[in-house]
């Protein structure tokens, strides 16, 4: 006699698709959500695994699959035991989760444009995009979010489409959210504005904010709400790796220091004098101190100074946040919300969508967000989203997008560089 069994529903399956899915961001983010999964380390940093968000319906990390787009062709595991010889991956660890990292590994397309591409802008969407639906599809995925985390490239110019843009419309092609981790242009190029508009898809960014610009948000509004004068307010960064190399292109650095100046122009109401300087030093790898020298006047005013140093690891900083942004875009899409995420500026130095700059308030904007997920259980629940965009249909991932919604302008390109 067979006995009746009543099995549980299988969770869904959400793909993260990166971009510079071979760098040392993504690989920390791979092997990171491997060892969180299987209970080796605690999710030390993971925002989204904190009580603020019981209950907000967001997808389990352990139904993250990971996939993606680079120019390299170094493995992860290959990668990952290089970040763990360089003390950015703890010891044993690329050992220990060897499997996940190989499947992810597999899921990684050529990116491009590589040196010697023939194909045009919309051809290289469309192929961009056929494979970010061809991942959803063979993964048996209910979704998928697009996460660009590829080194910083020079601000766009003229009608070109760079890289990131590339990419961000191939998101857009195969009904994807989009998440730019990035100060590269992503979805901010004019082309793409009209198709932002009207993907009725959610998205978010621009420029994770890590290290320098986390303490200047916090730091900023001190000295406003204390009624202090900031006179001055300079800063340098000594960083290596993929990103260090990238920012020693002047015009990469720009569009780097746009969104550390913003802060201070938002937190204190003006902008100070200084300068933010960055250095790329080889030798520190996945390391990079920051440091900043404040001028301010007391009462009477008195002149004093404030200096700090900030000395951190890039990749075990961007991680855990990445996940973060995975999981709260992806249940974002599933609430059937639209347009940018501005409750998500919390996370970001250039943020999309309107919102505070100080991280207090952008704190409680991201703790309200939790509330209005925690509130919306299907598609369409969502109402007015107020400062994340009108709620409505997201489409079918895996979809392309019909008529001339992808159609960009053509013109000359840039390859991808993993960060």
């Amino acid at each position: 006699m067979s006995a009746s069994v009543s099995e549980s529903p299988t969770p869904s399956r959400v793909g993260v698709w990166l971009i510079g899915a071979r760098g040392s961001v993504a690989t920390t983010v791979v092997a990171g959500c491997a060892a969180l999964t299987a209970g080796l380390h605690p999710p030390t940093g993971l925002v989204t695994e904190t009580p603020v968000f019981a209950d907000a319906g967001l997808p389990p990390l352990t139904s993250l699959v990971f996939g993606g787009h680079d120019t390299l062709d170094c493995p992860l595991p290959k990668r990952a035991e290089a970040l763990a010889a360089g003390g950015v991956l703890p010891p044993g660890l690329p050992t220990a989760v060897a499997s996940e990292l190989a499947a992810a590994d597999r899921e990684i397309r050529p990116g491009g444009p590589t040196p010697g591409d023939s194909r045009d802008e919309d051809e290289l969407i469309a192929a961009f995009a056929a494979d970010i639906s061809d991942f959803v599809r063979r993964c048996g995925l209910t979704r998928a979010v697009v996460v660009n985390v590829a080194s910083t490239e020079p601000p766009a110019t003229g009608h070109a489409l760079p890289p990131s843009s590339l990419y961000a419309a191939a998101a857009l092609r195969a009904g994807c959210p989009y998440v730019n981790f990035t100060p590269s242009t992503g979805l901010h190029h004019p082309a793409l504005a009209e198709a932002a508009a009207s993907s009725g898809l959610p998205y978010a960014g621009r420029d994770g904010k890590t290290g320098q610009t986390l303490l200047r948000s916090v730091l900023g509004p001190m000295f406003t709400q204390r009624a202090l004068a900031v006179r001055a307010w300079s800063g340098a960064n000594l960083l290596g790796g993929g990103d260090g190399a990238a920012l020693a292109d002047p015009g990469a650095a720009a569009a780097k220091n746009a969104g550390k100046e913003r802060v201070l122009a938002d937190t204190l109401g003006t902008t100070p004098e200084g300068e933010v300087h960055i250095d790329d030093v080889p030798a520190l790898g996945d390391w990079k101190t920051a440091w900043d020298h404040i001028a301010f006047d007391g009462f009477l005013g008195t002149r004093m100074i404030l200096q700090t140093i900030w000395q951190g690891c890039d990749s075990s900083l961007a991680a855990p946040l990445v996940l973060d942004l995975a999981r709260l875009v992806a249940r974002a899409h599933e609430a059937g919300l639209s347009g940018p995420l501005g409750p998500l500026g919390f996370y970001f130095k250039d943020p999309v969508g309107e919102g505070p700059s100080a991280l207090g308030e952008q704190y409680a904007a991201l703790s309200g967000f939790a509330e209005q997920l925690r509130g919306v259980r299907d598609v369409g629940d969502a109402g007015s989203a107020g400062e994340v965009g009108d709620a409505g249909s997201a489409g079918e991932v895996g979809d392309a997008h019909g008529g001339d919604r992808g159609a960009v302008p053509r013109g000359g390109r840039r390859p991808e560089q993993s960060r």
